[in-house]
């Protein structure tokens, strides 16, 4: 059965996509940490980071970087934390989290409350910036 990373990269599920290539998308957490939050997903569905290819792998971080330019040119914060968990959802991904402290990154802090208009919003900004960026 396809993630819901997967079926959001096929389209079959709604999201705010922020960036995309031929390998990646990046898309708004819809529970976000701090707003911003932004989830980089390889569209190859593997569970485990580090079973990735490595030619994945060594795309994976330049891709992410842009992403994260491109956050930080809308959203205001001292940087971008970077995360991997991957318990929540079988397919790799990366956070990307707007931090003005350590204690932004906490899983355990309620989700920030955002409206549907408030994310597309968002997506919008943080896609433009990251086209410029190319």
């Amino acid at each position: 059965m396809a993630s819901i990373f997967t079926k959001i990269i096929r389209g079959e599920v709604p999201s705010y996509k922020v960036a995309e290539d031929d390998r990646f998308v990046a898309f708004l957490d819809i529970r976000p940490i701090k707003k911003g939050h932004t989830l980089v997903v390889p569209r190859e569905e593997i569970d485990y980071i580090f079973d990735l290819s490595e030619e994945t792998l060594q795309a994976y971080l330049p891709f992410a970087r842009k992403v994260a330019r491109a956050i930080e040119q809308v959203v205001p914060c001292k940087r971008i934390g970077l995360a991997v968990v991957g318990f929540e959802v079988p397919h790799a991904h990366l956070h990307l989290i707007p931090l003005d402290s350590l204690g932004d990154i906490d899983f355990r802090r309620p989700p920030v409350p955002m409206t549907p208009d408030e994310m597309q919003t968002l997506a919008d900004q943080i896609a433009s910036a990251f086209q410029k960026l190319q």
